[in-house]
């Protein structure tokens, strides 16, 4: 019974493999695009998450300080920090084509010249 259960586990095992080895196609221009613009808004989220950070560590600060000094405690001045920069709403701007691509596009095929005739 355990031996079966081992040739088993080794079969499922086998054939598995074979398929976490299989090569994936690669993505298309959309699926890049929609990937990039993903990326992007992760990004974005992660600064305003940080800003609203920033902005309660302030206010709790602010708060403490204000506390300390109607309770008359003798408070250390407060560690000078970079202000909190509000990221402001997401924009995403879609990627720019090259110059090169759309020139090259846009402009018909040259015809082939002939060859000079030989003397």
């Amino acid at each position: 019974m355990k031996r079966l259960a081992l040739w088993s586990v080794a079969c499922m095992a086998a054939v598995t493999a074979g398929s976490a080895w299989a090569k994936l196609p690669a993505p298309s221009d959309d699926a890049k695009a929609k990937a990039a613009e993903a990326a992007a808004k992760s990004a974005h989220a992660g600064k305003v998450d940080n800003f609203k950070l920033c902005a309660s560590m302030d206010r709790v600060a602010a708060a403490y300080y204000a506390d300390a000094k109607k309770a008359g405690k003798e408070v250390k001045p407060p560690t000078p920090t970079a202000p909190c920069a509000d990221p402001g709403p997401f924009v995403y701007p879609p990627p720019a084509v090259p110059a090169a691509a759309t020139a090259t596009a846009a402009a018909p095929a040259a015809p082939a010249a002939a060859p000079a005739p030989k003397k």
